[in-house]
């Protein structure tokens, strides 16, 4: 990340890992394991290892986990670009491709279709991705986020912005 990570005892910088950063940004994809990697107003991406915790009783990840990944990917993406205003998800289409079962690593990755200064256009895709080789990845979903994004946010909720703030590449 381009924000320099928190110091720790001695004077040694130690980096906040994934989990945290996601425990600290958005609670839901912390509690089924998904872990936000990069942040910045033209790409969010993470990934996510299948478990039982987030398939639907055929053992594939569960369709709802893959829509809860999309908005949440779309919204943090759109809070970014649109200068750390409040946005809020108007619509979500998805398309489910292919299946991904436990044990199966996901990638997820979000990146603006429009940007303008009251509606965003969010593209999400997720893949799964081989076991034996990385970089070969199967894609299975594609969803578009619309996202209202001129609003105020609230006092009550203002040290959210500091968290993003400080692991966003802005």
């Amino acid at each position: 990340m381009d924000s320099p990570p928190p110091a720790a005892a001695g004077g040694n910088k130690v980096p906040p890992s994934s989990s945290s950063k996601t425990a600290e940004l958005d609670a839901p994809l912390h509690a089924i394991g998904f872990e936000i990697d990069d942040l910045s107003p033209n790409k969010v991406t993470g990934h996510l290892l299948v478990t039982p915790k987030c398939c639907q009783p055929f053992k594939v990840l569960h369709g709802g986990v893959s829509a809860m990944i999309a908005e949440a990917l779309a919204s943090i993406g759109a809070h970014l670009a649109s200068g750390l205003r409040r946005v809020a998800g108007i619509h979500l289409s998805i398309s489910h491709l292919k299946s991904a079962q436990s044990g199966d690593v996901v990638l997820a990755e979000a990146t603006p279709i429009h940007v303008g200064k009251t509606i965003q256009v969010w593209e999400v895709k997720l893949w799964k991705q081989d076991p034996s080789k990385s970089e070969n990845r199967t894609l299975i979903s594609s969803s578009r986020v619309t996202l209202l994004c001129n609003m105020p946010v609230p006092e009550t909720v203002r040290d959210s912005i500091e968290n993003l703030k400080k692991y966003a590449k802005l």
